[in-house]
């Protein structure tokens, strides 16, 4: 099975997450006068702000390094609540975080949408499940996600730059006003930095992890010109495994996105056979880092980390190097193009991952928690199945078919109640308590936690607050996970490099990642305020910049 949430739809197995606004943030943009032609923004999944300090600390001639030096190092940064990697991505391009960009989950539930496949929108019952992740494929198996290249996985490059024709529309859920499939860019509330610079006349291009990442284009559709999207979750070797199953695999499959990245610096598309120029936004999703993180052992080694929870274990220590050593090509590629001066570079993640300290993990399958509410509730004198879906990885967000208060809250005591054994480290028993979670908030406190009413059709009825090192997971497969609201789930770095910041700066003062939005557009001379979700969070340009 792919290294990615279990899900749980009506009586089924479920994966995990959690939820909040973005971190506030007081930010003077210091009057920055310079602007570049270029931003190149990666997104190295997992990367804690520890592992930047660690790797820096530890290797000062790497690429990261020199960026450092060279640059604003915002030590104090935090993704989004949910750490999921949707809103940590939507979050980074937009400005906004899931209250204003209406994205919880890359799987999650809409009371208002129709289940796929619906034709007889009349009399159809909303309520579904929205799954904008691997199942969207045309062919999951394969990395060219059904565009049915030949010479796989060496021909990946000539994959689309246009994911939405590898999606297929019967998994898509059924917009009722239209009554025609919603699309995951349609999904979106608000508008990207790759809408504004297409509305300038700018190129823009972007790398991810799956097809569904058509999210990214912006309600228009048309955000991204080079959307490069090779599946991650496909079989990757003949024994069966996904790109995610051994950390060598990661590594090969972000090779590709780092090769489409500097085919993009050289002015091509990422299939090097359209001259585009080089783009005003673009890079792309690292994930080595993450399987690095979230593996127990890979290629005969151990993963994650050691037992003090920073230093890096030898299949994550060869992640970091790998992500450094393609940052180092991206770095010569600009110089020999002339475009070092002209290029910042902005280095962050979606999320981190949890825990990081080995003895702190406790492995919960959740299914069995969800099957017993279901029955705990049909035994109260209920009918029917209260858990319409739910998604827990190191948290818990669950979608209820019966949303009263009176549901909401036998869903938040049982779970309180709620105790078993999971596993440890060494996958020995290890009992838990209050379903593994810290603190629950039901019905109109979820909402609040998000910041939209109880009437909302996308906000969970249930978030948990997982218990630290908790991770959703049946067997002994994963030792870490995000989603949630640990520490080591959302302190993400924030760097930004580049000639015209002439020294080494380090910020404490606390920023969040949708401040990396209006910056990209900032250091491209152009108005953050064409950002929708900047104007209605009044999201800041990240301080001393200028």
């Amino acid at each position: 099975m792919p290294l990615r949430s279990t899900r749980v739809a009506i009586g089924a197995l479920a994966a995990a997450a959690m939820l909040a606004t973005a971190v506030p943030a007081s930010a003077d943009d210091g009057g920055r006068q310079r602007h570049v032609n270029h931003v190149l923004l990666l997104s190295v999944d997992g990367l804690h702000q520890q592992d930047l300090a660690w790797w820096i600390s530890h290797h000062p001639g790497s690429a990261l390094a020199r960026l450092a030096d060279n640059g604003i190092d915002y030590s104090n940064a935090k993704t989004t609540f949910p750490s999921d990697s949707f809103p940590g991505m939507v979050a980074q391009v937009t400005g906004g975080s899931p209250k204003t960009t209406g994205i919880y989950y890359d799987d999650s539930y809409n009371r208002a949408l129709l289940p796929a496949g619906t034709t007889n929108c009349a009399t159809a019952k909303p309520g579904t499940e929205v799954t904008y992740f691997e199942q969207l494929d045309k062919n999951l198996n394969s990395i060219d996600a059904g565009q049915g290249l030949t010479g796989l996985p060496g021909s990946i490059l000539s994959m689309t730059g246009s994911p939405e024709q590898v999606i297929d529309s019967a998994q898509l859920p059924v917009d009722p006003k239209t009554c025609q499939p919603l699309y995951p860019h349609q999904y979106l509330k608000v508008n990207t930095v790759f809408e504004v610079a297409r509305a300038h006349n700018l190129v823009t291009a972007w790398s991810d992890k799956h097809p569904a990442y058509d999210l990214l284009q912006g309600p228009s559709g048309n955000g991204i010109q080079d959307l490069f999207t090779p599946e991650i979750n496909s079989r990757a070797d003949a024994a069966g495994d996904d790109w995610t199953q051994a950390n060598s695999l990661t590594q090969q499959y972000d090779g590709y996105k780092a090769q489409a990245v500097l085919n993009q610096i050289d002015g091509y598309d990422h299939s090097r056979s359209v001259k585009l120029g080089t783009p005003a936004i673009f890079g792309m999703n690292f994930q080595s880092v993450s399987t690095g993180q979230k593996l127990p052992t890979s290629d005969g080694q151990p993963g994650g980390y050691l037992a003090d929870g920073v230093t890096p274990g030898p299949v994550l220590a060869d992640a970091l190097s790998f992500v450094d050593q393609q940052i180092g090509r991206f770095i010569a590629e600009l110089k020999k193009h002339g475009l070092w001066d002209d290029t910042d570079i902005i280095v962050s993640a979606k999320h981190g991952q949890s825990p990081t300290v080995p003895a702190q993990l406790t492995r919960i399958p959740d299914g069995p928690i969800i099957d017993a509410l279901n029955k705990a509730w049909n035994n109260a004198g209920h009918s029917g199945t209260l858990v319409s879906f739910s998604i827990d990885d190191d948290g818990m967000l669950m979608w209820l078919s019966d949303r009263s208060p009176t549901a909401t809250g036998f869903a938040k005591s049982f779970l309180a109640g709620y105790s078993g054994n999971g596993n440890d480290i060494n996958g020995k028993p290890k009992p838990f308590i209050s379903a593994g979670l810290a603190t629950i908030r039901a019905g109109a406190q979820a909402a609040a936690m998000i910041g939209v009413p109880v009437t909302d059709s996308r906000v969970p009825d249930l978030i948990g607050i997982a218990q630290k090192g908790v991770v959703y997971t049946a067997g002994t497969s994963k030792i870490a996970e995000h989603g949630g609201d640990a520490d080591t789930d959302r302190d993400v770095p924030i760097l930004i490099s580049g000639t015209g910041f002439n020294r080494s700066r380090t910020v404490d003062q606390p920023v969040a990642t949708t401040q990396i939005a209006p910056t990209i557009l900032h250091l491209l001379g152009l108005d953050p305020n064409e950002l929708q979700a900047v104007r209605t969070e009044h999201t800041l340009v990240l301080p001393t910049v200028g």
